[in-house]
């Protein structure tokens, strides 16, 4: 089997681990584009004596931790979504961010998380540690979920709530999504596809985000409509059936890469 053929299943999840760690579609795709590339070059770094996921993501990371994120010789000019990333990112420290997202969002067991980050166990649980008690600080904000099923709703409100956050209001349709977003004014939202009416709730993230610029996380049980690298895709996502560490990191993630004052959001094509 060719190493085409050993991480093409995986390169859906390793677009979605990339934007998160970068905090944003473009930059993280680029990555995985120079990671693909570097193998094609180089076959060594892809190691045959780990699992193919493994050796993926392990070989991602050498490649990203090679360019410094916080570089400030990157950019030529001062803009409000940089700036905000930069604040951000003084604050969690890469690799800590690495492993957290490792473990508790693409779900890598700590031995196998230790072996894409080239380290052991007990330095992978330190930065762990680190990175939950960082990310624990962020302030709380106001939360819409636009989720059809209550039993969903429910559970995504009480881990919103355990998080110190608010869920201000549960809408299950694309006009009540847009309508309590718009007055309400929340700092996060939680978007089903397909909801109660048949409508979309991609197409009510697209006309929030025609007005206001706020981190969206879509809960779905087709990431792959979603990731397919051709378009403007969502930067953070949650798999159906969810655990609840899973959604708790990727809120925490949606947050941390918080970034106001864009000039413009990219349109999500409806699945």
């Amino acid at each position: 089997m060719s190493i085409a053929e050993r991480v093409a299943a995986h390169l859906p999840y390793l677009r979605r681990f990339a934007r998160s760690v970068t905090g944003s579609q473009k930059s993280g795709d680029a990555y995985v584009v120079s990671t693909l590339e570097a193998i094609l070059a180089d076959p060594s770094i892809f190691s045959k004596e780990l699992s193919p996921r493994v050796s993926l993501y392990r070989a991602f990371l050498k490649i990203l931790n090679s360019v410094p994120l916080n570089s400030h010789n990157t950019e030529t000019a001062s803009h409000p979504a940089l700036d905000a990333v930069k604040r951000n990112l003084e604050i969690l420290a890469p690799r800590a961010r690495q492993a957290f997202l490792l473990v508790a969002v693409e779900e890598f067991a700590p031995k196998d998380a230790a072996a894409v980050m080239d380290t052991d166990q007990e330095e992978l649980q330190a930065l762990i540690d680190e990175a939950g008690s960082e990310i624990a600080k962020q302030m709380a904000t106001d939360v819409v979920i636009i989720e059809d099923e209550p039993l969903i709703a429910l559970d995504l409100e009480q881990l919103v709530t355990d998080l110190g956050h608010r869920v201000v209001r549960i809408a299950r349709t694309a006009d009540q999504a847009v309508d309590a977003v718009m007055k309400l004014r929340p700092g996060l939202v939680l978007a089903d596809i397909h909801l109660a009416d048949g409508s979309s709730g991609l197409d009510a993230v697209n006309e929030i985000l025609r007005t206001l610029s706020l981190p969206v996380i879509f809960v779905t049980a087709f990431p792959q409509r979603l990731l397919t690298g051709t378009r403007p895709e969502p930067t953070f996502l949650i798999t159906k059936p969810f655990q609840p560490e899973n959604v708790k990191a990727v809120i925490s993630q949606a947050l941390f890469f918080d970034i106001r004052g864009r000039p413009e959001q990219p349109n999500l094509a409806s699945a």
